[in-house]
């Protein structure tokens, strides 16, 4: 099983997505033999709450990975805070069905050794902890240089960012050629295409989009070399391989959500709904398209469920097996009544079906806007509306109040605010953050 998650990389930004000006002829032959699944989710719109859900299974804020020790959307380094040991990954409910483990890339769920992915379940990690723009040359706040880990001790600060793909890549291809014979699973959370943006050599100036076009090609490239390998090595057929991406692109500077409204860091769709296409040549049918609601909080029990284990009896998981839709079952329905769309710690909207209300919130707070409709809400329908442009909450009032309960079932399991949801659980802590330096050298 192999996950690979791009950072801030938008709806349409994939030419298998709708875009025009990126070559991404791996990614679209990917689609075509495979499944795209077009009303994907990540569970936020920024990178930390988003890889805490992809890990766990749940809501960011079930798992208190929604804000930071002070109150900011993500992690920085030396964070005294991370995802708590408690939790159970997606990479631990593998390693208990026998898989072997690896974590190359963008980890960002804390920094501290604590909470290195070599502490949650992966058995090696290769990469660097937080996002790219948080090193001393990119960041003002006093960082150290941005640093590249081998499993928990800096290799290299600071990393030289031009590489890093293609160094993600050798490390993926030869990870999967050590472990051919045995299950594994891969996480291969990109450092593309965050900004500063740093496409390799081979691959700077090839593109119609700039810098941010030619990382999105070589992010193609890498995935190619990932297909081919899975392909000589004779376990193509025995290896599903998911494309996706952590939230939209940051519209204004990079990428397209097109044709949502919106961008990262909102819960318009084009800040959450996000690309994905998912492989397994003879299980998930070719060339296919899933338009049902599903998330990144889905990979954990799906992968649990193909794997033959079970998932963690004592704690509350927002995630579904959700492999009756990648396998193209007839009749094959969301699993999910609803999908509620969190800003940090607010509740800001909830989707069902084709319905998605954004809920009333106080003007001084985050939100995307004032409340308009004598009902205080926005509705869309998202099919007919996908940019969500036609407000019809006073069309539809039955559809308003039935969304509104379920809001209210989000409150009161999750949180809103400074109301504490009664299902949440605590996150990881320590009693100070270390930056991340090469060790010292003897003299």
């Amino acid at each position: 099983m192999i996950v690979i998650f791009v950072d801030d990389m938008g709806y349409g930004d994939l030419g298998c997505f709708g875009s025009k000006v990126h070559a991404t002829p791996v990614l679209d032959q990917m689609a075509a033999e495979g499944m795209r699944l077009t009303d994907f989710y990540s569970s936020c719109s920024v990178c930390t709450p988003s890889r805490a859900s992809l890990m766990t299974g749940c809501y960011p804020r079930r798992v208190n990975m929604h804000v930071d020790e002070n109150n900011l959307c993500v992690l920085f380094p030396r964070a005294r805070k991370g995802l708590s040991l408690d939790e159970v990954t997606v990479a631990e409910v593998l390693k208990t069905a026998g898989y072997q483990t690896m974590c190359i890339g963008k980890w960002h769920l804390g920094d501290h050794p604590t909470f290195l992915p070599t502490r949650h379940g992966f058995d090696q990690y290769f990469g660097i902890p937080y996002s790219n723009d948080m090193g001393s040359r990119q960041n003002k706040r006093g960082n150290p240089p941005l640093p590249l880990l081998r499993n928990e001790t800096v290799i290299e600060a600071p990393v030289q960012q031009a590489t890093i793909t293609a160094r993600y890549t050798d490390e993926a291809v030869q990870f999967i050629r050590q472990n051919q014979q045995r299950p594994f699973f891969l996480y291969l959370p990109h450092t593309a295409v965050h900004l500063p943006l740093f496409p390799g050599e081979a691959f700077r100036g090839k593109s119609k989009d700039g810098s941010y076009g030619d990382w999105v090609e070589e992010v193609d490239w890498s995935t190619g070399q990932i297909l081919e390998t899975l392909k000589e090595l004779g376990i193509d057929k025995e290896t599903l391989v998911l494309f996706t991406t952590d939230n939209g692109s940051s519209r204004e500077k990079q990428g397209s959500n097109l044709p949502l409204r919106g961008r990262k860091g909102r819960t318009d769709e084009g800040g959450m709904r996000v690309p994905c296409i998912v492989r397994w040549p003879g299980k998930i049918p070719a060339g296919q398209s899933c338009s049902e609601v599903c998330a990144t909080i889905d990979i954990l029990p799906t992968f649990a469920q193909l794997a033959g284990t079970e998932l963690a009896s004592d704690r509350k998981i927002d995630g579904r097996d959700i492999w009756p839709l990648l396998a193209g079952q007839p009749g094959a329905k969301s699993p999910h009544l609803a999908y509620f769309y969190y800003q940090m710690d607010q509740l800001q909207a909830v989707r069902s079906g084709p319905w998605k209300m954004f809920v009333a919130m106080d003007s001084k707070k985050r939100n995307w806007g004032k409340a308009e409709g004598a009902s205080g809400v926005r509705l869309f329908h998202l099919v007919d509306d996908v940019h969500e442009d036609h407000n019809v909450a006073e069309q539809n009032p039955e559809v308003v109040k039935r969304l509104q309960g379920l809001a209210e079932q989000a409150r009161k399991d999750l949180g809103d605010g400074e109301r504490t949801g009664e299902n949440q659980r605590p996150a990881g802590w320590v009693e100070s953050g270390d930056a991340l330096t090469l060790p010292a050298r003897d003299e």
